[in-house]
């Protein structure tokens, strides 16, 4: 498209230098042309004329806006983050949510060595108050318990 632009300029030149050398030529032979030839040729040449600075006016304002548009796109783009810029916000992310996962699991696994170790004291404890009760069982004597008067009323 722009090559037509920089071609439509001298195409216009080489027109007008046409139309000026038949005019030009005319003039030197005389009233070899006709005057009413001559006037179509000048009208022609002066719409010709008027048609290229309209294109060109139309064309430099196109390309004016391209320009625009293209700076804006240039503004987005130079916004945008870069691939890599991407890439490491992700591993930045992905790091932290690991990190905390990690954390996470550590905080669960000493929670649950500190209930096993909870549960194992208090079977300890458990074991000795019964092996206690066991020993206590077997030093008294039942006749003790005959003698004691609320144990007598107890219906057998």
């Amino acid at each position: 498209m722009s090559r037509t632009f920089l071609i439509l300029p001298g195409v216009a030149a080489f027109l007008a230098g046409i139309a000026a050398g038949v005019l030009t030529a005319g003039r030197r032979e005389g009233s070899g042309l006709d005057p009413a030839v001559t006037l179509e040729i000048k009208r022609a040449l002066a719409n010709l004329e008027t048609r290229i600075a309209t294109q060109e006016t139309a064309s430099t304002g196109r390309f004016a806006q391209m320009e625009v548009r293209l700076d804006e796109h240039a503004a987005k783009l130079a916004d945008m983050p870069s691939t890599s810029q991407i890439v490491s916000a992700m591993e930045k992310l992905l790091a932290k949510t690991m990190s905390s996962l990690d954390d996470r699991l550590t905080s669960q696994a000493r929670s649950i060595d500190t209930l096993k170790t909870t549960v194992s004291q208090t079977d300890s404890l458990l074991e000795r108050v019964l092996e206690s009760l066991d020993s206590l069982q077997s030093f008294t004597d039942p006749a003790e318990f005959a003698e004691d008067a609320l144990l007598q009323q107890l219906p057998v």
